[in-house]
C-alpha cells in the first residue's frame, strides 16, 4: 500500500539517495559498491558558497570487500561531492579501519563507536548503516532459504514477519517454525 496524499499541497525541496550494489567477483569474495547523494531542489547558500539546484551536497561512496562469513577484508571510501570541498573529501582514508569488522556481528554499533563525531563524516556513517542488510540480500542470492536448507534459514528470527513462531513461518518454512516459541 503506497502513502496516503500528502494532507496539504507541497513542493519537494531535497532528495536523498541511498543505493547498495552487491558483486561477486571472480576470485569468489563479493563487494558492495554504496552510495548516498543529497540534492537540493533549489540553489543553496553554504558557508563555502552557492550550490546550485541539482548539484549534490553530498556525495559520499564507500566499497566494501566481504568474505563468504561477511568478514571485511578490504574497504575504500572517497568524498565526491562535499559542502566544504578540500576538508570534508579528506575523511576517506579513516574508513579503511572498516577492515576486519564484521558485516552482521555487532557492525552498526561498532560504526557508530569508530566513527562518532569528528572522527567519522555523518553521511558516510549513515551510508554505512545500509551495508548489513545489502549484503545478506547479496548472498542471499547464491544461497537456498527453504526446507532443503540443512541449517535454520538466516532470515529467520530476524524481522517480525519471519519469527520462527509467527504465520510466515509456519506456511513458507514449517521445519523451522515454533509455535508460541519465537527464536528458536
Amino acid at each position: 500500500m503506497p502513502l496516503p496524499v500528502s494532507a496539504s499541497p507541497r513542493r519537494r525541496v531535497h532528495a536523498r539517495r541511498i543505493e547498495v550494489e552487491g558483486f561477486l567477483r571472480a576470485d569468489g569474495l563479493y563487494e558492495l559498491d554504496a552510495s548516498l547523494c543529497d540534492v537540493k531542489d533549489v540553489d543553496y547558500p553554504l558557508a563555502s558558497g552557492l550550490r546550485p539546484a541539482g548539484v549534490p551536497v553530498h556525495l559520499m561512496r564507500v566499497r566494501v570487500t566481504l568474505d563468504a562469513a561477511f568478514n571485511i577484508v578490504d574497504a575504500v571510501a572517497c568524498s565526491d561531492g562535499v559542502p566544504y570541498p578540500g576538508l570534508c573529501d579528506t575523511i576517506g582514508p579513516a574508513y579503511r579501519k572498516l577492515i576486519g569488522l564484521n558485516l552482521v556481528r555487532g557492525f552498526r554499533r561498532t560504526v557508530g563507536e569508530m566513527f562518532a563525531d569528528v572522527r567519522g563524516c555523518t553521511h558516510m556513517s549513515e551510508l554505512l548503516m545500509s551495508l548489513p542488510t545489502a549484503a545478506i540480500q547479496t548472498f542471499a542470492t547464491f544461497r537456498t532459504d527453504n526446507e532443503d536448507s540443512p541449517e535454520k534459514p538466516f532470515q529467520l528470527d530476524r524481522c517480525h514477519a519471519l519469527e520462527t513462531s509467527a504465520e510466515a513461518v509456519r506456511r513458507y518454512y514449517p521445519k523451522w517454525y515454533r509455535p508460541g516459541g519465537g527464536q528458536g
